[in-house]
């Protein structure tokens, strides 16, 4: 995809599917913080092995790194081994604010006081540094002749400008925190120019032979219940009387063979941006692409968080009126999932859910992005 894009391409060593499969104990245990810490910090120095030459190959020629996810510390010590500038660019708010609670922890249904968010944000970057800290502090840093991070992580410093974040979200999903200065841009969605991807006829013939079926699927989630949420997917549908298009994704649910190929089609996967207008309504895990793509494309959700940013997400998405409340895993089944298909297929959630799908289609999160490098000489 990045050949494609005209781009050079330099890999870490890393297999995150590989990872799922490895870790469907604590994936069937997403939303326990302490369970998924230890693996972060158990899998991550096997990944980081590798991170520093590849790291090195990767930024040569460059003038400006930008970090991501869990890679971002290791942006940051390329930028100071090669005294090169750095940016992140993150999907989910990680800055600590008074006005957006942490999106690690359980959504509240009442505002916490800001000064509870600001402590919480405090406590989870620590436990994130305490898991992630092993890793860089003595495999990265060292590879690259650079100090140690103290104790506390890298917000124990207390010199160094602030680090400028994009933030690749809308803000009418989440309006920017009112405590962010000039270094934080939120930007709206990146989104790639449209794909040249040929849908396989029997999907084309799927979809032209109905109404807009409903989408289900769970992307590169994948856990010990794979066959339970296909069997509560499949009787959904029934119980809905709707059509469906079941992604198998990266093994998310378990399909038995043998189905109704006027009922249900199976995919492995397709690109949303193509896919979701063509659906009436998305069930999905909440990761922040997939949210994206279910509200760009107009269709209402019915959220199954798995962990992480996924129910803070799913949260978001109720408060738009664009989903129903979202569905405990453990706990799905035909019965609960039906009814909410029918709470996201009601005429009230439809047209919010295309009013704002019509209004982030205006927005150009790319161009802002590039736009906001550009102002701070970066670009």
């Amino acid at each position: 995809m990045a050949r494609n894009a005209g781009l050079q391409f330099a890999p870490l060593s890393a297999d995150f599917r590989q990872l799922m499969g490895r870790e469907r104990d604590t994936l069937d245990r997403g939303l326990n913080l302490l369970r998924v810490y230890a693996m972060v910090k158990r899998r991550l120095m096997e990944m980081a092995a590798l991170w520093p030459q590849e790291g090195l190959r990767a930024c040569e020629g460059a003038d400006l790194l930008i970090g991501a996810g869990n890679t971002t510390l290791l942006t940051y010590a390329l930028g100071e081994a090669r005294r090169l500038p750095v940016v992140q660019a993150q999907l989910q708010p990680m800055t600590p604010c008074r006005d957006i609670p942490p999106m690690l922890l359980p959504p509240s249904r009442w505002p916490l006081p800001g000064a509870v968010n600001l402590g919480l944000y405090r406590l989870l970057r620590l436990l994130s540094w305490r898991a992630m800290g092993p890793a860089y502090n003595e495999v990265v840093r060292p590879a690259l002749g650079l100090p140690p991070y103290p104790w506390g992580g890298p917000d124990a410093l207390k010199s160094g400008a602030p680090r400028r974040t994009l933030y690749g979200y809308s803000p009418q999903v989440l309006p920017r925190s009112a405590d962010w200065g000039p270094e934080i841009s939120v930007t709206g969605y990146w989104v790639l120019p449209e794909q040249r991807w040929e849908p396989p006829q029997a999907l084309q013939d799927f979809l032209a032979a109905g109404e807009a079926p409903v989408y289900i699927g769970f992307g590169s989630m994948a856990g010990g219940d794979a066959q339970r949420l296909a069997a509560a997917a499949l009787e959904a549908l029934q119980r809905s009387g709707r059509r469906g298009v079941l992604s198998t994704g990266w093994g998310g649910m378990a399909l038995p063979a043998g189905l109704d190929a006027s009922q249900v089609h199976v995919i492995g996967h397709a690109p949303h941006e193509w896919l979701f207008p063509r659906m009436a309504l998305a069930v999905h895990h909440g990761g922040a692409g997939t949210s994206a793509a279910a509200m760009r494309a107009g269709i209402p959700s019915v959220v199954v968080p798995f962990f992480g940013d996924q129910p803070f997400w799913a949260e978001r998405l109720r408060r738009l009126g664009a989903a129903p409340e979202p569905l405990r895993r453990k706990k799905l089944d035909g019965l609960s999932l039906a009814a909410a298909i029918a709470r996201a297929s009601t005429p009230a959630m439809r047209k919010r859910a295309a009013t704002l799908g019509e209004s982030l289609r205006t927005e150009d999160g790319v161009a802002c992005a590039v736009a906001q490098l550009r102002s701070w000489g970066l670009a």
